[in-house]
């Protein structure tokens, strides 16, 4: 569905390495000795041998390109650091449960002086693996069962099958993954799904049967992404009230649509950034590959975040999007934008601005929607360098406008648009950062700017996502 955004009915996210352990979290070597570490550089060694002991079904070439820049290494340090920088790449692989990494001198007849061997002990996990979990999602919550193969052909390709269970929607989802050897960030992907979800603000149900197909792959400082998708809509009414407006819409279509997607993430955190900053810019063209769906669709994501004094962020975001229709053929209620609730605009209800017809929500063709936020300690940090640091302190400035244009008009025409009857919303409340999974936030919200249908949520609301404006 629409992009603002957890009205969105994509598949669940089957691609890419579910490590027990990230590599992220893994700590590099410390050196604190200035002096030790002169004496260690200044030695020159030779890596001579580089085993890994444990290995199974994995194939050998595959870790022939991760383990390829310890033989490069001329000291100790270097030595080191190389193969601290190779057992997160194997880790990274998802295939292995554990890797550890002894470095000993080089033994036997042909032993040179200040030859070294590098060992990687590794675990390989299981060929099948099941898992039981919660997911949380923009203001929703899913049950989660999944079954794995990793490693299923020896060169870190899987295999993954999950059914979730939510409170707004049930879905299930077959997805294979496959990486390039040596470039785990080149990677293929193909996704065959379901997935039904319940829309009570715009009293509709709606359920996806599709096939996708994705190619990502790095450019310079950015992750590209390209992607086919081919799905069968079906929408019908969630209640007997649904409005006309909403029924007319109902009933069957096909989507064929072609994606690209571009990203720029230098923050050292997804769910609660420090620093850093975050560009996201997505097209999607429907139409021209077949189905009954025509449109471009282009919206876009900044996000900018600075460390100030006491140990205070100042964090500011804008998103945006526009959908132009293609053809005679008016734009569908299942690709509009969706704009409100607590984690876009914090003071309205969820998703429960612009468009509407007798109560529910229609979405819009165009908007916009920026926030600054300022995150500080609790006061007088209770728990510091503990459970006390996942607690912030929220001070917030949303603002935004949903609707839709006429594209007889021109570009000035649809900025004065957007300008009028502005939404905004300001407040404080406390946000709950849970791992690098989600983040909740209970927050106390003025709602200002409120148009006639608006539904508002003045004082306390609370929200839990993984993305917030």
């Amino acid at each position: 569905m629409g992009t603002v955004h957890a009205r969105s009915l994509d598949p669940l996210p089957m691609k890419g390495p579910e490590l027990g352990v990230q590599a992220d979290d893994i700590e590099p070597p410390e050196i604190e000795q200035e002096p030790k570490q002169e004496v260690l550089e200044n030695k020159d060694v030779v890596v001579q041998r580089v085993h890994i002991d444990g290995l199974g079904r994995t194939k050998e070439d595959l870790l022939t390109y991760e383990i390829a820049g310890v033989f490069r290494a001329k000291n100790l340090i270097d030595v080191m650091r190389k193969s601290h920088e190779a057992r997160q790449k194997l880790l990274r692989l998802g295939i292995f449960r554990k890797v550890n990494v002894v470095i000993d001198t080089s033994r036997g007849e042909d032993a040179l002086p200040n030859g070294l061997d590098v060992t990687f002990e590794v675990t390989e996990l299981r060929r099948m693996t099941g898992s039981y979990n919660t997911m949380v999602g923009n203001n929703e919550g899913s049950m989660v069962l999944g079954l794995k193969l990793p490693n299923v052909f020896g060169r870190a390709e899987k295999l993954t099958f999950q059914f979730s269970y939510g409170t707004k929607e049930t879905s299930y989802g077959l997805s294979f993954f496959k990486p390039q050897p040596g470039n785990f960030e080149r990677n293929f992907s193909v996704n065959v799904y379901k997935v039904t979800g319940q829309f009570p603000w715009s009293s509709l149900r709606e359920t996806d049967r599709g096939v996708s197909a994705e190619f990502s792959f790095p450019v310079w400082r950015t992750s590209q992404t390209l992607k086919w998708e081919g799905v069968w809509r079906e929408l019908s009414c969630l209640a007997r009230t649904a409005s006309f407006a909403v029924r007319q819409e109902s009933g069957h279509s096909l989507k064929s649509s072609l994606s690209h997607a571009m990203v720029i993430d230098t923050r050292n955190s997804s769910i609660l950034p420090r620093q850093g900053g975050l560009l996201k810019i997505h097209q999607e063209l429907a139409g021209y590959s077949g189905g009954d769906a025509s449109f471009l669709k282009e919206d876009f994501e900044i996000q900018l975040n600075k460390t100030l004094f006491w140990d205070s962020v100042l964090s500011a975001s804008l998103w945006g999007g526009l959908l132009l229709p293609i053809g005679d053929k008016p734009t569908s209620i299942a690709d509009r934008f969706y704009l409100g609730g607590p984690t876009s605009i914090r003071g309205f209800s969820m998703y429960s601005l612009g468009p509407q017809s007798e109560g529910d929500y229609l979405g819009g063709e165009a908007y916009w929607a920026g926030g600054l936020h300022l995150y500080t300690p609790l006061p007088f940090r209770p728990g510091r360098g503990g459970f006390g640091d996942l607690f912030r302190t929220h001070f917030f400035l949303n603002a935004g406008n949903l609707c839709n244009l006429n594209y007889g008009e021109g570009p000035q025409a649809h900025l004065k648009k957007l300008a009028e009857c502005i939404r905004w919303s300001y407040g404080l409340g406390i946000v709950l950062r849970l791992g690098n999974i989600a983040r909740l936030e209970l927050n106390y919200c003025i709602p200002m700017g409120v148009q006639s249908g608006d539904r508002i949520c003045d004082g306390v609301q609370f929200g839990a996502g993984i993305r917030f404006l």
